[in-house]
C-alpha cells in the first residue's frame, strides 16, 4: 500500500508541474502586462536622463564613456522590443471559441515574454546607475593645427627637416634646439610638433614654457592640463609621481620644453626619461648650446640661425607692404635690414613701426639703430634690443607706450586687466565711460600686436610679450618710470632699493616670490601702483599704506587676509582694488575707500558682504564672480551703488529674495535693486530661482553686455570676456514667467537665448513686434508643450527675415512642434545656420530649409517624414545623425544625396520602418546605385545599426 501511494505521489508531482506552471503564466497574463509598462516606462525615464547629460556633455565638449553609449544603445533596442511585444498584445487576437474563452497558449506565450522582458529591464536599470557618463577631453593647442607664423625660409627647412629626422631616430629621445634671443627658436619647434604629428611620429604633442627662473609647479600644472590630468596635490614631489605615471603610459608622446636657461630636473617635474625603445622624446629650446649638452645632456642639437639677407628682406618688404616706392627709401631700408643683423624679433617690429612713414622717420630710425646703446648690451643682443626699444618709441602716444609698460610690469595677459590697471592709473584719455575704456583698451592691444610688441593668445581677449620684449620693456619701464619688480623670487628676503629710489618709486610689482614678510615702513609717495602675488603665508603690516598715500591701484592675489591693515582706509586716492582668490575676513575698512571705482573680489572665499560695500559711491565696477560661498548680500547695499556700469554675480549662490524683508535672521537683497541702477550696462548674474524675479525689469532695456543665468547652473566655461550676450531661462516647480516687453524683448542684440520650460510664446521666437531677434546665433529651446513653430510669419506682408546670423538651433521635447517655419520668409533668414540638433519632438514631420548646414542631428521624432526635403541642396553637410525616429522609411532621397559632396559623418539607427537610406527620386533608376561611391566620396565615418526592415543602401 505504501508503495503504490508513493507511486501516484510521484507520478502527481511530475504531472502538476509542468501543467501548473504555465497555468500561473495565464493566469498573471494582465499583471505581467502592466508590470511591464510600469517598468519600460521606468526605463524610458532612466534612458532620457542618461541621453540628457550625453547631449549635455557633448555640448560641453566632453566624450562619452563606451559603456554609457552601448547602455543606451541596449535601452533603445529593449525599449523597442518591449513597445512591438505590447503592440502585438493589443493586436492579437488571444481568445477562442468565437471568443467566448481566452487564448490560453496565446497568453502563456505572451506572458512569458512578458516576465522576460521585465527581468531584463530590470537587470538594465541595474546597469545604468552611472555616476558619471563623460570624460574630459583635451583640445589640442591652436598651434598644432595652424601654419600662422612660420615662414618657409630655405634655411629654416633645411632645420625643420633635420630635427624631424632626429625625432624619427630611435637612438635619440633628447634632442636641443639653440639660437640667440629671438631668432624664431619657439616658432620653428612649434612647426616641428605640428609636423610631427601630422606625419604621425607622435600619438600627442604638448609644450610648456620654462622661462629664467622655472617654477616646477606651473611647469607641471600645464603639463598635466594639457595630458587632461588634474594635480590637486600640493608638494612638488607627489605631484611628480602623479605626472610621472601619467606621462609612462603614453608609447608616443612629444614634450616641448621651450626656453631653458640652466639645468632643469626633468624628474623633478614628472617628466620620464625615456630609453631608446619608448616613443616618448623630449624636445628642447635655450640660447646656449652648453645648457642643452653638459647639463641637460642633449643626445643631439640644432643651431637656429639669423635669416641670410635675402630672406631678411624678403620678411622685411613682406611685413611693410608696397610702402618702398623710390629709390632713396628703397636703399634706406636696405640699410635698416642690415642693422636688424638677420632677427626675425628686430626687422618685424622695426618694419611695422616705420610702414607707411615719411622719408626722414626711416632716416631716423636708421640713425637710432647706428647709435651706441646706452645699456650694458652687446653683440646681437643689443641690435635686437635697440629695435624694438625702436619700435616702442615710434608707437603712437603716450597712451600705447605707457599701455606696453604696464602689461610687462603687472605681468598683465588679457584685456580686462589691462582695463582695470589702466583706469585706476587714468592711463586712458578722454573716457567717459567703462564700455567706452573697455574699447579703448581692446584697441591698445590690438595697435600692440599689429606692432609685433605683443604676440596672439588663443582668443582677442588673450595676448603673450616675447620674451626679448618683455626683458626691453622692464629695462625702459625701470629707466623711465621708476619700476621695481620682482618675479619667481625663491629667497625669504628681497633686496628693496634704498630709502632714496623708494621714494620716487612708482610701481611695486611683486610675482610669485614667497617672501614670508615686508618692510615695516614704506616711505614711497609717489608710488601709484602695488601689486603683491604671493604665498598665502605672508604677513601684512599694518601700517604698510601709512607712506604710501598716493596709491591708485592696489592688487593683492592668493593671499590670507583675515583683516585688512587699518591703514588701507589712509588710501583716499585709490581708484582699483583688487583682492581676486583670496581668502579674507574682516573687510569692513573697504566703505572707507571714497573715491575707488573698480573693486573686484573673484573667488574670494566671504559668505557675505559688509554693508560697508553700500558706501562706495563712485564704483563703476564690482566683480563678485565666483564666490562659491557668497550667499548673502545685504538690502539695499547693490542700490546705493548708483554710479555702477558694470556688476559681476555668476556663479556666486546669492540667495535673492523676492520683496525685499527679512530673510530668516538677516536681510537680503532683491533683484528688484537692479533698477536703481540707471548706469548698469554689464550684468553677469545667476538667479538660482525663477519665483524671485520682479514683475519689473526695467534694467533689461539698458544692458549691453550680459550673461542672464536663471534656474540654470552657471557656465563651466567660467568668465566672459568680450562682448556678450546670453540669456538662459529654465523654469521649474510650475514657475509662469511672462516674456512681454517688461521682460526678453527688452534684452536687445541677444546673441545666444536658451529657453527650457512651458514659457507662454507659442509661436515661439519671432518677438511680439515682429523684429525678432537679428543678432542670435545660438538658440536653443526645451521642454515647452506650448511651441507649434520657431518662426511664425503667417500675417506678415512683405516677407520677413528671421534669425540672419542664427548659427546653432537646438529643439527638444517640444510635443507640439509641428514646423520650424510658417509662413514667408526672405532669403537672409536662416542664412548662417549651421547646426540643428532636433530631439523628441513627435509632431515634427519636416526639418529645416537651409543650405549652408554642416550638421544635422534628429534623433526620436516619430512623425518625421522627411529629414532633408528634396529640394534641398545641402553641399555643405558633414554630419548627419538620425537616431530613433520611428516613421521614417527613407533618410534621403538620391537627388539630394547627390548634393552631399562633404558628407564625412553618417549615423543612422533605431528607425524601424526605415526600408532604404537612399530612395530613387530621379530618372537614373538602377543606375543610381553605381554612383552613391562617387556621392559620398568624403564620408569617413558610417554607422547603420538596428535598421530592421532595410536591405539596402
Amino acid at each position: 500500500m505504501e508503495i503504490v501511494i508513493s507511486i501516484v505521489a510521484k507520478a502527481s508531482e511530475n504531472l502538476v508541474g509542468p501543467i501548473f506552471h504555465p497555468f500561473t503564466f495565464c493566469r498573471s497574463y494582465k499583471t505581467n502586462f502592466e508590470k511591464l509598462k510600469n517598468e519600460v516606462g521606468n526605463l524610458k525615464n532612466a534612458r532620457d536622463s542618461v541621453q540628457h547629460k550625453v547631449d549635455d556633455s557633448r555640448n560641453n565638449g566632453d566624450g562619452i564613456l563606451p559603456n554609457v553609449a552601448e547602455w543606451l544603445i541596449s535601452a533603445h533596442r529593449l525599449i523597442n522590443e518591449v513597445g512591438e511585444l505590447i503592440g502585438y498584445k493589443e493586436n492579437s487576437n488571444n481568445r477562442c471559441l468565437k471568443g467566448l474563452c481566452p487564448n490560453l497558449k496565446t497568453r502563456y506565450q505572451l506572458s512569458k515574454k512578458a516576465v522576460r522582458e521585465v527581468n531584463a529591464i530590470v537587470e538594465l536599470l541595474g546597469k545604468g546607475r552611472f555616476d558619471s557618463v563623460s570624460f574630459r577631453t583635451i583640445p589640442e593647442e591652436p598651434w598644432l593645427k595652424s601654419t600662422q607664423g612660420f615662414v618657409h625660409f630655405q634655411s629654416r627647412k633645411c632645420t625643420l627637416k633635420e630635427i624631424l629626422d632626429a625625432l624619427s631616430n630611435r637612438k635619440f629621445n633628447m634632442i636641443g634646439v639653440y639660437g640667440m634671443g629671438g631668432v624664431g627658436k619657439t616658432t620653428l619647434v612649434k612647426e616641428v610638433g605640428r609636423k610631427a604629428k601630422e606625419n604621425k611620429l607622435f600619438e600627442k604633442v604638448i609644450s610648456a614654457h620654462v622661462s629664467r627662473t622655472p617654477q616646477i609647479k606651473k611647469i607641471q600644472e600645464e603639463i598635466a592640463e594639457k595630458m587632461g590630468l588634474r594635480l590637486v596635490e600640493e608638494i612638488e614631489t607627489v605631484r611628480a609621481g602623479r605626472l610621472y605615471e601619467r606621462l609612462k603610459v603614453e608609447k608616443k608622446i612629444l614634450i616641448i620644453l621651450d626656453d631653458i636657461w640652466g639645468s632643469l630636473d626633468l624628474e623633478a617635474i614628472g617628466i620620464p626619461l625615456a630609453d631608446d625603445n619608448s616613443g616618448r622624446k623630449v624636445l628642447l629650446t635655450s640660447r646656449s648650446v652648453d645648457v642643452l649638452s653638459c647639463k641637460m645632456d642633449c643626445q643631439q642639437n640644432f643651431r637656429v640661425d639669423v635669416l641670410n639677407g635675402g630672406e631678411a628682406w624678403s620678411l622685411f618688404t613682406k611685413t611693410t607692404g608696397d610702402c618702398i616706392e623710390n629709390d632713396e627709401l628703397r636703399s634706406v631700408a636696405k640699410d635698416i635690414v642690415k642693422e636688424c643683423a638677420g632677427l626675425p624679433i628686430a626687422i618685424v617690429p622695426v618694419a611695422r613701426a616705420l610702414r607707411n612713414k615719411r622719408l626722414c622717420e626711416w632716416k631716423d630710425a636708421l640713425l637710432e639703430l647706428r647709435r651706441p646703446s646706452l645699456r650694458n648690451f652687446s653683440g646681437t643682443q643689443e641690435v635686437a634690443y635697440k629695435s624694438i626699444e625702436l619700435s616702442y618709441s615710434h608707437l603712437n602716444g603716450e597712451e600705447l607706450k605707457s599701455t606696453f609698460l604696464l602689461i610687462r610690469y603687472a605681468f598683465i595677459s588679457c584685456v580686462e586687466d589691462v582695463l582695470f590697471s589702466g583706469m585706476g592709473l587714468g592711463l586712458f584719455q578722454n573716457i567717459n565711460t567703462l564700455e567706452e575704456a573697455r574699447d579703448r583698451a581692446h584697441t591698445l592691444v590690438e595697435n600692440l600686436k599689429k606692432s609685433c610688441l605683443l604676440l596672439d593668445g588663443n582668443t582677442s581677449e588673450w595676448f603673450s610679450m616675447h620674451d626679448v620684449v618683455r626683458d626691453v620693456a622692464i629695462s625702459i619701464a625701470t629707466r623711465d618710470q621708476h619700476v621695481f619688480v620682482v618675479e619667481n623670487e625663491v629667497a625669504p628676503q628681497i633686496n628693496w632699493p634704498d630709502k632714496e629710489r623708494l621714494k620716487v618709486c612708482r610701481t611695486i610689482s611683486l610675482r610669485r616670490c614667497n617672501i614670508s614678510e615686508l618692510p615695516q615702513e614704506f616711505e614711497c609717495p609717489q608710488l601709484k601702483y602695488l601689486t603683491i602675488d604671493n604665498d598665502p603665508s605672508l604677513r601684512i603690516p599694518d601700517n604698510l599704506f601709512s607712506g604710501m598715500i598716493g596709491l591708485r591701484v592696489l592688487d593683492f592675489t592668493k593671499m590670507h587676509l583675515l583683516a585688512l591693515p587699518s591703514s588701507l582706509g589712509l588710501l583716499q586716492s585709490l581708484q582699483t582694488l583688487s583682492l581676486d582668490d583670496c581668502q579674507l575676513g574682516d573687510i569692513a575698512i573697504i566703505g572707507d575707500l571714497k573715491k575707488l571705482e573698480i573693486l573686484t573680489l573673484r573667488g574670494s572665499n566671504m559668505q557675505k558682504l559688509v554693508e560697508e560695500i553700500g558706501r562706495l559711491t563712485q564704483l563703476r565696477l564690482l566683480d563678485l564672480s565666483n564666490c562659491s560661498k557668497l550667499k548673502v548680500i545685504p538690502a539695499n547695499v547693490i542700490s546705493s551703488l548708483s554710479r555702477i556700469e558694470e556688476l559681476y554675480i555668476g556663479e556666486s549662490p546669492i540667495e535673492w529674495v523676492k520683496v525685499e524683508g527679512i530673510d530668516g535672521e538677516r536681510r537680503n537683497a532683491s533683484l528688484h535693486e537692479l533698477n536703481h541702477l540707471s548706469k548698469l550696462t554689464s550684468l553677469e548674474i545667476l538667479i538660482q530661482d525663477a519665483k524671485t524675479l520682479p514683475r519689473d525689469l526695467s534694467f533689461f532695456k539698458m544692458l549691453r553686455r550680459y550673461r542672464i543665468s536663471i534656474g540654470y547652473d552657471w557656465w563651466s566655461g567660467g568668465r566672459s570676456y568680450g562682448t556678450c550676450r546670453i540669456f538662459r531661462l529654465k523654469l521649474t516647480n510650475g514657475a509662469n514667467i511672462c516674456l512681454n516687453e517688461g521682460h526678453i524683448m527688452q534684452l536687445k542684440g541677444i546673441e545666444d537665448l536658451s529657453l527650457d520650460g512651458l514659457i507662454d510664446m507659442k509661436n515661439v521666437l519671432f518677438g511680439s513686434d515682429r523684429e525678432g531677434f537679428p543678432k542670435l546665433k545660438r538658440l536653443q529651446i526645451e521642454d515647452n508643450g506650448n511651441v507649434s513653430c520657431v518662426v511664425d510669419t503667417m500675417d506678415c506682408t512683405p516677407a520677413r527675415t528671421a534669425f540672419p546670423l542664427l548659427e546653432s538651433l537646438f529643439l527638444k521635447d517640444l510635443s507640439n512642434l509641428e514646423k520650424i517655419c510658417r509662413g514667408p520668409l526672405t532669403a537672409e533668414s536662416f542664412c548662417k545656420l549651421k547646426n540643428i540638433r532636433v530631439r523628441k519632438c513627435d509632431k515634427l514631420k519636416n526639418s529645416a530649409n537651409t543650405n549652408n548646414l554642416e550638421i544635422l542631428m534628429i534623433s526620436y521624432c516619430d512623425n518625421l517624414i522627411n529629414v532633408v526635403p528634396s529640394s534641398t541642396s545641402f553641399q555643405n553637410l558633414t554630419t548627419l545623425t538620425v537616431t530613433g525616429c520611428s516613421g521614417l522609411i527613407n533618410v534621403l532621397t538620391s537627388s539630394t544625396a547627390k548634393s552631399l559632396v562633404r558628407l564625412r559623418r553618417m549615423q543612422i539607427g533605431f528607425c524601424i520602418m526605415i526600408t532604404e537610406i537612399v530612395a530613387n527620386d530621379d530618372d537614373e533608376g538602377e543606375n543610381y546605385a553605381a554612383k552613391d561611391e562617387l556621392v559620398f566620396s568624403e564620408l569617413k565615418e558610417l554607422e547603420l545599426s538596428f535598421l530592421e526592415k532595410s536591405d539596402k543602401f
